[in-house]
């Protein structure tokens, strides 16, 4: 049993049910869904059949709709290719009227987000196309576009993604395509909310607002999910990771935006700084990206996964890979395989144990399970979480004890698919909290998760007044 979750994207290669059922079956924790491409009828199909899956199955498998976020993007009138050192202007596409009628020898691109390229400055690169053309710009050309030289031989094609990492970009979190598909996955009551381009707490906090304006003050949210990808980002990691629910390690214009070299440190303190703050977190982009067409992944892929997992990251993600590639299933299979094998080898055990930023006496309490686990090396440790946050407490330790979640909250249950190593149980409908524990031990000895005679677990007990978690107990499985 894995603790480390996967997150697989849903596309064209896995869209249907019998193969998302061997998905889960391989071991996706998570669905993600991309709304930088499909329709609105696509995702409600895609979404109720993953629940309609997780209802059969007994599994609970999250969805995660990931908003496409502010891009801007190239705008030419034609495919412009240029030699090293060649000059180009880029300009503002509220001026494209001017600029065509004049007689520049130089060709013209223009930025569709007005004033961006005005907010250019000489120095400042420009990454199109995910980085593969690098310019930089030379020079101002009067007050709505700039001089540019590449810095290698490139073609320029329309419509392609723009990075402007030197830039200030005062571009609001959610653009009205977020906001129309906000509405729309509020609707549809998934579970997580990836946030493109997040450069500070305040984002988190617009997106809320955003989210309440649909669903009112009193409704459940979903989840919020930090995408750091920025250099504004890691500037504000610590207040970030204070406001959002989660984050996600995305490596794609991370590498973009920062030197590729310093991309997996980068990667190793986000994955710190998440579990010092005791929100999860997941590694994304190219994990296994060669498994888009081929049946086996490269060494250095197999290197990557294993890494991650070292680092305990909560989860792992993958994009292309289950979303286009030939092998969705096999890739799921094989990620969760180096999973397995890396957690059960000793590098995995090389952790110090992390202070909780929760000075408090619930978090005392939570730590003395914890201790007590593993003074007694407890096959498990049982407990009630109708939140999640006694759960994702518990899992910030990363023991080594398989930890099992009683909740009467299906929103709970299918969140806990994306935390570290809990292994949640869906009790909604049944009043009686009290045996919650004992129908949990049950089922799990029925799974052969728990052994009746030989197995130590220790649970943990509400007070009277159901109000705090400060009862820890040990007990052997009857």
């Amino acid at each position: 049993m894995k603790n480390t979750k996967i997150v697989a994207t849903i596309g064209p290669a896995s869209e249907d049910k019998e193969t998302l059922r061997r998905m889960i079956e391989a071991g996706m924790n998570v669905a993600r869904l991309n709304f930088s491409h499909g329709e609105y009828a696509w995702f409600e199909k895609i979404i109720a059949r993953l629940r309609e899956l997780s209802e059969e199955m007994r599994v609970p498998v999250a969805i995660l709709a990931d908003m496409q976020g502010p891009r801007i993007r190239v705008e030419v009138d034609r495919e412009i290719s240029l030699k090293r050192g060649e000059r180009i202007h880029v300009a503002d596409i509220s001026h494209r009227e001017t600029f065509s009628k004049s007689r520049s020898r130089q060709p013209i691109c223009y930025l569709d987000v007005p004033k961006m390229a005005s907010k250019l400055s000489t120095g400042d690169m420009i990454l199109i196309e995910d980085g593969l053309i690098e310019l930089q710009v030379v020079a101002k050309h009067g007050a709505h576009a700039v001089e540019a030289t590449a810095l290698s031989d490139c073609r320029i094609k329309n419509r392609k993604g723009v990075i402007l990492p030197d830039t200030p970009i005062d571009l609001p979190i959610l653009s009205k395509k977020d906001l129309r598909d906000l509405a729309f996955v509020l609707r549809e009551g998934v579970d997580y909310v990836g946030l493109s381009f997040v450069g500070s707490a305040e984002d988190i906090h617009t997106a809320r607002e955003e989210m309440r304006k649909v669903v009112g003050e009193e409704a459940e949210l979903p989840k919020i999910i930090a995408k750091i990808e920025r250099k504004t980002a890691l500037k504000h990691l610590k207040s970030i990771l204070k406001t959002t629910d989660a984050v996600m390690v995305a490596r794609g214009d991370l590498g973009i935006e920062m030197p590729t070299s310093e991309v997996v440190l980068l990667q190793k303190e986000i994955i710190r700084e998440s579990l010092r703050a005791m929100k999860p977190v997941i590694v994304a982009t190219q994990m296994m990206k060669s498994m888009t067409d081929n049946i086996r992944p490269t060494r250095a892929e197999v290197s990557d996964v294993s890494n991650a997992v070292i680092d305990h990251t909560d989860a792992v993600m993958l994009s292309e890979e289950s979303a286009m590639g030939k092998y969705p299933v096999e890739t799921i299979a094989m990620m969760a395989e180096i999973i397995e094998k890396t957690e059960e080898s000793p590098f995995n055990d090389i952790y110090q144990e992390l202070d909780v930023n929760m000075k408090n006496e619930y978090a005392a309490v939570i730590r003395s399970a914890y201790q007590l686990a593993k003074s007694f090396n407890a096959r498990a440790i049982l407990l009630l979480s109708m939140s999640g946050l006694t759960a994702r407490l518990i899992s910030h330790f990363r023991p080594e004890t398989e930890i099992l979640v009683a909740t009467d909250s299906k929103k709970t249950w299918y969140e806990l698919a994306l935390v570290w190593g809990i292994q949640p149980f869906n009790f909604e409908g049944d009043p009686d909290r009290d045996h919650y524990i004992d129908r949990m031990m049950s089922e799990a000895k029925k799974s052969g998760k728990l052994a009746a005679g030989d197995d130590t677990v220790v649970f943990l007990g509400k007070t009277p007044d159901r109000r705090t978690v400060d009862l820890v107990g040990i007990q052997r499985v009857r």
